[in-house]
């Protein structure tokens, strides 16, 4: 492997929030490849419900300060750390008032999928390219977590592949069954103009729902990984049929093995 060098970009790590399957594997799956001799950096957003003095977060004023303008407007990045007690693992959060404050993940206090959870997504990704731009630090994989995490997967294909932080870096995407009810906000494909991207993958946004979005971000993969069973019949047939490499649910006992030679497969 020639560059040893993994960024997770995750949608939710416990115990930052409460224990599901896609929580539990951003959180123990960083920590057993750094033990296997990777280096790592890991990311996910600073809800709102996340208590910062329980969890010991503290701004990094050196990251912070940066405006960053989505749909027009200016919202300023906040970055903060944490470490996992008992384990060598420092995790960076994204953090913005207006996208990140609210006491709830992506649906508010009655289940309603929230309206701009793309924008929150493109902030969430914006806010972790600049970061690591910020700490020189070049990536060989970048691996997203859940759909709401592959936003950053775009942005990387299309605006950065030259930066020399990123040229050649590879995206893998791990599916969860996260999919989201209804569809994004309709305005999501002038929204991702607006960031520079183009192109006729486009088109699969003008219906957002939850299969066309990870048709989407199939586009900008290198690799995908059904991490649980369960995952959606037609989004599995629809990775399936392209010629993307895809590893299938690997067992958790013996999971980590199967990603770090995973990893290995989409480098070469």
């Amino acid at each position: 492997m020639s560059n040893k060098k993994i960024l997770y970009v995750c949608q939710g790590i416990m115990p930052y929030l409460p224990e599901d399957h896609q929580n539990k594997i951003s959180r123990m799956l960083p920590q057993a490849i750094q033990e296997k001799g990777f280096e790592i950096r890991t990311f996910m957003p600073k809800y709102g419900c996340i208590n910062e003095r329980r969890n010991q977060l503290h701004e990094v004023i050196r990251l912070s300060g940066m405006n960053l303008i989505i749909d027009d407007n200016d919202h300023q990045l906040i970055i903060k750390v944490a470490s996992i007690p008992s384990a060598r693992v420092q995790i960076y959060f994204i953090d913005n008032e207006e996208y990140f404050q609210r006491k709830y993940v992506l649906t508010d206090d009655n289940g309603n999928f929230f309206d701009d959870n793309d924008e929150r997504g493109i902030f969430f990704a914006r806010g972790v390219i600049e970061t690591v731009k910020k700490l020189r630090w070049s990536p060989g994989i970048v691996h997203c977590h859940g759909w709401f995490s592959g936003f950053i997967a775009m942005s990387l294909k299309k605006l950065f592949h030259d930066d020399p932080l990123f040229t050649g870096v590879k995206i893998v995407i791990s599916l969860y069954k996260d999919g989201f009810p209804g569809e994004l906000n309709n305005n999501i494909i002038n929204k991702i103009e607006e960031e520079g991207i183009s192109g006729d993958e486009l088109k699969l946004l003008q219906k957002p729902d939850y299969l066309n979005f990870i048709k989407f971000l199939s586009v900008y993969s290198d690799g995908i990984i059904y991490a649980e069973d369960g995952i959606d019949d037609t989004v599995k047939e629809y990775i399936n049929a392209t010629d993307i490499p895809v590893l299938d649910c690997p067992q958790e006992e013996n999971y980590v093995g199967k990603y770090a030679e995973f990893y290995d497969r989409i480098l070469k």
